[in-house]
């Protein structure tokens, strides 16, 4: 069984890594078979598979990152993620599924600060090496319009 407040402290930890920059950590919250996709509500509702960001494995995510660091030119950002209390599904012996609303700043170098997204984290949890991790996140976003800017993961 997943246990919520393990779950709070994990998705806590999950976004304190993006927010803090420490982003050569953030693969570590999954498992070595993933699935991470970035999509819109829209798209959700009506089936479509493609998402604004697409991985099905923790390397692919370990890649994003390398690129993120050494090759991509974007104006550089940070974020600040604020997070509902995961309401848990179905649990069985392997993991749990849950749904997490979110909300998250952007904060340009500038200073300007903006809601950059808001939606819910449709997760499958598993219990592995002595902890949580993700099977699958998929951050369903709020809206339709995505910035050019998206660059760091949700």
């Amino acid at each position: 069984m997943i246990d919520l407040l393990a779950l709070c402290a994990f998705n806590a930890a999950y976004a304190e890594t993006i927010d803090s920059d420490a982003l050569e950590r953030w693969p570590d919250f999954f498992t070595d078979d993933c699935h991470y996709r970035i999509t819109h509500a829209e798209n959700e509702r009506e089936g479509l598979a493609a998402g604004i960001v697409y991985a099905d494995s923790r390397a692919m995510l370990e890649d994003r990152i390398a690129a993120l660091r050494e090759a991509n030119i974007y104006e550089r950002q940070r974020y600040r993620h604020l997070l509902g209390i995961p309401l848990l599904g179905a649990q069985d012996d392997t993991g749990a599924e849950a749904r997490t609303p979110f909300m998250v700043a952007r904060i340009m170098a500038t200073g300007q600060t903006e809601l950059f997204a808001s939606g819910i984290y449709r997760d499958r949890v598993v219990r592995q090496d002595g902890g949580l991790r993700l099977r699958s996140r998929v951050a369903v976003c709020d809206s339709t319009v995505t910035d050019t800017l998206l660059a760091l993961p949700l």
